[in-house]
Formats: C-alpha cells, structure tokens, sequence
C-alpha cells in the first residue's frame, strides 16, 4: 500500500444520498480475487446514462469524489472500494459511510472522509465552479475543513501499512518465537 499523505486535485461530485456497494461495484464484476481491473466497471449501471457525473469531461482525472450521506451502504463486498481506486480515486469526503466499506477502505489507503453535510455541500459547490480541493491527512483537513480520523488509521495511511505491513514490522519476533517453539508434530510429511 502505498503512503497516503495529501491529494490536491478536481473533485468529482455525486450527491446522492444511499449509494450501496451493488451500485459502485455490481454483482456481475466479483468474479476476480485481485484488487486491479475494477474500475472500468465502476458504477457501471449509472453509466450508461450519458449525463452520469463519471461520464462529464475530466471526472477521469478527478482523484477526489464527494458524495451523499451514508455511501457504500449496503453488502460487505471489498471489492467497492477497490473500484473506486482502480478508478483512480484516493479520497472520499462524505456525510457518512457504510461502516464496512470505510473500514475497507482504510485498509487498501483510500481516505474516507467524514464531513458535516453542510461543508459537504459547500465543497461540492466550489467542486462544480471547477475548484480543485485539497484532502491533507496530514493536517487532517479536507477542502479547508478540519476531519476527524482516529490516530491508528490515520498513522497507518500515512506509512503505507495495510495488515500485512502492520504484522511484518514484527517479523523478526515471529521468526524467534517460531524458531524457540517445535510443532508438536512434523509437518513435513504433510
């Protein structure tokens, strides 16, 4: 994962409130196990529509998306978030998030960003004018507005570690206590 620190870039704005993982990421897509691949199939339904806001020129390069209350409600599919990033985007600023599809996103270093929905709105109005906005985690800021993230996570993003980062700062612990403790068995012959 790589280190997330700030992102200054156009913003796309979909405010619409309730968009569920099955309309970021339809059911149809789920057939791949790695985390690429995805984002030509984001929001694909909605695409269609010519006026979608990911169809209007420039939402390619757009590395923030601002959304409605509660977006990636719905089922757990990891696979959301993952979309969204192949995409291209690298943060979220939103009302509210689904709790697994934050938690999911964290995870993969895509910043879901909680705002109140009024500076939600307002960052969606300077977004529209053609406004780039900046999302500092550092400063914990996003569009000139102080956000909250939780110090774990928010360390986490900024070095770059996924769960398997976190466990591999301690590799040289594992290495002793496996090389201290026998199986009680051979595995070998496994």
């Amino acid at each position: 994962m790589r280190p997330f620190r700030s992102v200054t870039s156009r913003a796309v704005v979909l405010d619409r409130p309730d968009v569920d993982t099955d309309q970021i990421i339809p059911k149809q897509f789920l057939r791949r196990i790695e985390r690429t691949g995805f984002g030509e199939f984001l929001f694909f339904d909605w695409r269609k529509d010519p006026d979608f806001e990911l169809n209007q020129l420039g939402a390619d390069r757009a590395r923030i998306l601002l959304a409605g209350r509660n977006f990636g409600c719905g089922s757990s599919r990891e696979h959301a978030p993952w979309a969204l990033q192949d995409w291209g985007f690298e943060a979220i600023v939103a009302p509210s998030f689904g709790d697994i599809f934050r938690q999911n996103s964290l995870k993969i270093g895509l910043l879901p960003v909680e705002l109140p929905v009024e500076q939600v709105k307002a960052s969606m109005r300077r977004a529209s004018s053609g406004e780039e906005l900046v999302v500092d985690l550092e400063a914990r800021t996003a569009g000139g507005f102080p956000f909250e993230l939780d110090d774990f996570s928010r360390d986490c993003l900024l070095q770059g570690l996924d769960d398997i980062g976190l466990t591999m700062r301690d590799e040289a612990a594992i290495t002793a206590y496996e090389a201290a403790y026998a199986a009680p068995i051979s595995t070998l012959a496994l």
